[in-house]
């Protein structure tokens, strides 16, 4: 009975953010678990196949979600926590969400992301089958302290989920160490060829996680990322299981698994490793990837992931946290060779960590180039962003407290495109002001 009302509870929760057009994805488990804290805790018998789990620092919300969508295509019933509620709470309103208003759920698969640090909280109540573990930098210094403190975190969380089958980034040498543990099967995916040029981005995690040496690399991605070795002993990047190769990284893109050409419309060397991951959790699942392309084609990117608007002319929203999304992000952006505004906010709330140094580990200079219009900055911490341009004499054009402004001065300059990065408290705000100014746009039309 305790179960039942937490669901009913749940569901008015999620009637209440309807009508007041606020999203609910968090609030209605929060709420649930009060009544029934261990409400997920039969998720394993309540699913026919698989439950999937996807933790990382960057790029876990587009994977769990393009998994999701991918087994969606193939006619499954997916439950899944799609907006990025990734802590306990969100995954019960994932759970809730699923559930009729007898408390029955008829599911195939569970597509979970989850927070690294409440890997072993959620895991106390599900056995994932399949965890997927994208890449792991520093983030969140005053939350989650340095990468250290992060590999404990998931090393605890799966020795919890015995025998669980991890799919590992390859190229990432803190992220491929998981595969060595016992008791669980490892599947790795990796970029076998040199694709970007070498930027002078900080390789966090550069120390050889087994005897502490400086790793080297035979070519080099960026952060961490390469074809690493370890001259004081042996650990490497292992062989993958999917190799990935043949990658352009022009619009669209195309890249081949073990030999197997894909062409997608996505934007960023960073999803031609998330994709990979999704083509390995698949694999892992005992899902076919024939027409593996054709099962993405349903998938619509979350919020901020390359999110583009149609107004005068395009925007595009994108989110980074942290000094290796924000080095990637602006490789994406330079990448576009048509004219463009700039706006970048930094905000410092609950959710962005309160320390902000790591923006002086962040290439933000290349942002001026040959194909930069405007270079605009707002946000929070809009005064530090501007000191961190300085310092390395870069120009800012306009210095304002409103994201609107910023938006609507780039709309009347004669530039092509206008790209707005943010940090995650910033989303969702510039995504409302952006949805805001499309509709008037579309009226006026």
């Amino acid at each position: 009975m305790r179960r039942l009302m937490a669901i009913w509870l749940g569901k008015m929760v999620f009637l209440a953010g309807k009508i007041t057009k606020r999203q609910t994805s968090s609030a209605p488990g929060e709420l649930a678990l009060k009544v029934c804290p261990t409400l997920i805790s039969d998720m394993n018998k309540r699913v026919a196949k698989k439950i999937i789990v996807t933790c990382g620092t960057n790029g876990k919300t587009t994977t769990n979600n393009v998994i999701c969508s991918a087994l969606e295509a193939k006619g499954y019933k997916v439950i899944c926590n799609r907006i990025g509620a990734n802590m306990l709470s969100g995954a019960v309103t994932a759970y809730i969400e699923s559930a009729t208003l007898s408390g029955k759920i008829n599911a195939d698969y569970a597509c979970l992301e989850i927070d690294e640090a409440y890997a072993r909280i959620i895991f106390r109540q599900i056995k994932p089958d399949v965890m997927v573990i994208t890449n792991l930098f520093r983030d969140q210094l005053d939350r989650y302290g340095e990468l250290d403190g992060t590999v404990k975190l998931i090393n605890d969380a799966i020795d919890m989920a015995d025998g669980v089958t991890l799919v590992l980034n390859a190229d990432d040498p803190v992220c491929a160490q998981f595969g060595k543990k016992e008791n669980v099967k490892a599947l790795y995916y990796g970029v076998s060829e040199k694709v970007l040029e070498d930027e002078d981005n900080a390789k966090e995690g550069r120390f050889c996680p087994v005897c502490g040496s400086a790793l080297s690399y035979n070519y080099h991605h960026y952060s961490q990322l390469g074809d690493f070795f370890c001259p004081g002993c042996d650990y490497k990047r292992p062989d993958p299981d999917y190799v990935i190769n043949n990658v352009k990284l022009g619009v669209p893109m195309s890249f081949a698994i073990n030999g197997e050409a894909y062409t997608v419309n996505y934007k960023g060397f960073y999803n031609i490793l998330n994709l990979s991951a999704v083509y390995t959790a698949l694999c892992a699942a005992g899902e076919s990837v024939e027409n593996f392309d054709r099962l993405l084609s349903g998938y619509k990117p979350p919020s901020g992931r390359m999110q583009e608007f149609n107004l005068k002319k395009p925007v595009v929203l994108s989110l980074s946290k942290n000094p290796a999304g924000f080095n990637q992000a602006i490789t994406t952006v330079n990448a576009d060779s048509r004219k463009k505004d700039v706006i970048l906010a930094i905000n410092d709330g609950a959710g962005d960590g309160r320390d902000i140094s790591w923006i002086w580990d962040v290439n933000f200079q290349k942002l001026r180039n040959e194909n930069t219009n405007t270079l605009s900055v707002t946000g929070v911490r809009r005064y530090d962003t501007a000191l961190r341009f300085k310092y390395d004499d870069t120009e800012v054009d306009v210095l304002t407290d409103s994201m609107k402004d910023a938006i609507l001065k780039a709309l009347d300059t004669d530039s092509e495109i206008i790209y707005v990065m943010v940090n995650y408290t910033a989303m969702y705000s510039t995504e409302a002001i952006l949805k805001e100014l499309e509709r008037g746009y579309k009226n006026e039309s």
